[in-house]
C-alpha cells in the first residue's frame, strides 16, 4: 500500500514565534513508517521550524519556489535556497498560486521539473473551478494539468512526486467534494498518469484530496483506497486538529 500523507498547508498564516508555539502543542503518536507527515509553511519560519521538526518525524516544505537556481527575480526564491534549509517538500501550483499569481501549467511543468532536479518532493495542485465544473470539463482540465505537470518526466522521477486533487470551489468554503466525487477524480487522475507512462507507474504515485478537509470528514475520503491523504489548509493551523488528520490517516490501512 501507497505511503499515506498529510500535509499542512498554513498559507499566510502564523509568525515564527506562532509556527513554534504549534510544534510545541502538537503531539503525534510515531506513525512514520505509516503516514508522511509534512508541514508547508511560510519561508520566514522554515529555518526555525526544521530545527524544531528534526525530532519530530514532522517534515518541513515551502508553498511556492521559483525554478531558476538564481537571478534577478525579486521577491522570488530558488530551489537551492530550500535545500540549504533541509526542506524536503514544495507545493506548486497551489490554486491560489494560479488565480492570483499568473501560474500556468507551463511554469508548474517547469518548477516541477526543478523541485525533482533538487530533491524536493513537489506536491503538484490540480483542480476545476465552479464554473468549469458546471460546464462538465473537470475531466478535461484535470487531465491537462496532469499531463503538462508530468511532461518529460522520466517514470521514476513520477513515483516520487505527489499529486494533490483540489477543486477550486471547495477550497477556504466550507464545502467539500463527495467522497465519492473526489475519489472518481483522483481514479481518473492515476489513469491520467497510467496513459502516460503505465498502471504500474501510476499505481505508486500518491494523490492527495485537498478541499476543506477536516478531522471530521477525512476519513469518509480514505475509505475507498484510492485517495492517498489529505491537503490541508484551515485544519491543519491548530495542532489538535492536525494530530487527529494524522491519526485518520494512521488508520487508513484499516478503513472500509
Amino acid at each position: 500500500m501507497r505511503t499515506s500523507v498529510i500535509a499542512g498547508n498554513w498559507k499566510m498564516y502564523k509568525t515564527v514565534a506562532e509556527a513554534l508555539e504549534f510544534f510545541s502543542r502538537v503531539k503525534l503518536a510515531d506513525n512514520r513508517d505509516r503516514v508522511e507527515t509534512v508541514v508547508c509553511a511560510p519561508f520566514v519560519t522554515l529555518p526555525a521550524l526544521v530545527k524544531e521538526a528534526k525530532e519530530s518525524g514532522i517534515r518541513i516544505g515551502a508553498q511556492n519556489m521559483h525554478w531558476e537556481e538564481e537571478g534577478a527575480y525579486t521577491g522570488e526564491i530558488s530551489p537551492s535556497m530550500l535545500t540549504a534549509l533541509a526542506v524536503t517538500h514544495v507545493i506548486i501550483g497551489h490554486s491560489e498560486r494560479r488565480a492570483y499569481f499568473a501560474e500556468t501549467d507551463e511554469t508548474v511543468r517547469l518548477k516541477t521539473r526543478s523541485a525533482l532536479d533538487h530533491q524536493l518532493t513537489p506536491i503538484v495542485c490540480v483542480g476545476e473551478t465552479l464554473e468549469e465544473r458546471e460546464a462538465g470539463r473537470t475531466r478535461e482540465l484535470v487531465r491537462e494539468q496532469v499531463v503538462a505537470a508530468i511532461q518529460g518526466l522520466s517514470s521514476r522521477e513520477v513515483c516520487h512526486l505527489i499529486l494533490a486533487y483540489e477543486p477550486v470551489w471547495a477550497i477556504g468554503t466550507g464545502r467539500s467534494a463527495t467522497a465519492e466525487d473526489a475519489t472518481d477524480v483522483i481514479r481518473f487522475i492515476r489513469k491520467s498518469v497510467a496513459d502516460q507512462f503505465d498502471q504500474q507507474v501510476a499505481n505508486q504515485v500518491r494523490i492527495l484530496y485537498g478541499g476543506s478537509v477536516k478531522p471530521d470528514n477525512i476519513e469518509t475520503f480514505l475509505q475507498s483506497g484510492e485517495i492517498d491523504g489529505a491537503l490541508v489548509g484551515g485544519a491543519s493551523l491548530d495542532s489538535d486538529s492536525f494530530a487527529r488528520l494524522v491519526e485518520a490517516a494512521a488508520r487508513r490501512g484499516d478503513l472500509g
